[in-house]
């Protein structure tokens, strides 16, 4: 992917908002919204290697992350410098909201990923999830949160996640 990845697309700033912070904000090429779902690319924005264990996020992966305005996760599609699919990473967010030139999304700490062969499906965070308070102060978003990663990994391991990305 070249310097100028977004060039010739509609770039938008993606903004990982937590705990009322901006946890990450990257530059992403807007490749559709169909008024439900919006797909963005970007390369990984990370600094350095992010190791683990079960996948390796480092230079030259492309990210194409599918948010939802009525869904309460986002999907990440990982592949490798060459195009190799690593697989997918999955945050358990609030429903997305595209405003302008910036696409905000409230990360709630649950993550799923699954291998690009489907073997390995792991439930993540759910250690911080339960930290988070999140239960204590909003019942209803975490009630939604849990149902969103169990959707998740029941369509991770059923073999309909390709599926939901098409």
């Amino acid at each position: 992917m070249s310097a100028n990845w977004a060039d010739r697309e509609r770039r938008v700033d993606v903004v990982l908002v937590k705990a009322g912070r901006t946890k990450i904000r990257y530059e992403s090429a807007l490749l559709h919204d169909n008024g439900t779902r919006i797909a963005v690319r970007a390369p990984w924005s990370g600094t350095g290697v992010r190791d683990f264990g079960f996948v390796r996020f480092e230079a030259g992966d492309v990210f194409t992350e599918y948010y939802w305005r009525d869904r309460w996760y986002a999907v990440k599609e990982v592949r490798d410098a060459r195009g190799a699919l690593k697989g997918w990473y999955c945050d358990i967010t609030r429903p997305a909201v595209l405003s302008g030139a910036e696409l905000v999304v409230e990360d709630l700490d649950l993550d799923l990923w699954r291998s690009a062969d489907g073997t390995d499906v792991r439930r993540l965070d759910e250690d911080e999830f339960a930290e988070s308070g999140l239960a204590e102060r909003d019942p209803e978003a975490a009630t939604a949160a849990v149902a969103a990663l169990d959707e998740l990994e029941a369509l991770a391991f059923g073999g309909d996640f390709e599926a939901l990305l098409a």
